[in-house]
């Protein structure tokens, strides 16, 4: 089974090629995530889909992790850092902001997005 890092890692170069079934295949089919653009939590591979299709149509993300740890309660913690882009390729967004995901049997259940980077 590959590590929490492995598979993060994967879902970090799938999402920056816009690998959508990709990343998903990563996810528990009932993943908890966030909206990040619009607001809310999106629940299973179809929200998660429809909501990156919407995004990458108005913005283009590139997120790339620059550290990973585990904290006391088991979830891994990636500070990331995040360049966005409008369609234009002007950079809307450069910062460092930290991921929180919750990885039981080797997919992503739950993410959590802090901005900035705070302790968990």
């Amino acid at each position: 089974m590959k590590s929490n890092h492995q598979i993060l890692t994967t879902a970090y170069q799938t999402f920056n090629a816009r690998d959508i079934e990709g990343v998903l295949s990563l996810m528990h089919p009932d993943v908890d995530w966030p909206n990040g653009m619009e607001g809310g939590r999106l629940h299973g591979h179809r929200e998660v889909r429809d909501y990156w299709t919407r995004q990458w149509s108005v913005v283009n993300p590139h997120v790339e992790p620059v550290s990973f740890e585990e904290d006391s309660a088991g979830r891994t913690i990636v500070d990331v850092h995040q360049v966005v882009r409008d369609q234009a390729e002007n950079i809307l967004v450069d910062q460092i902001v930290r991921h929180i995901y919750t990885i039981h049997d080797g997919l992503i259940q739950h993410m959590e997005i802090r901005h900035p980077p705070e302790e968990p």
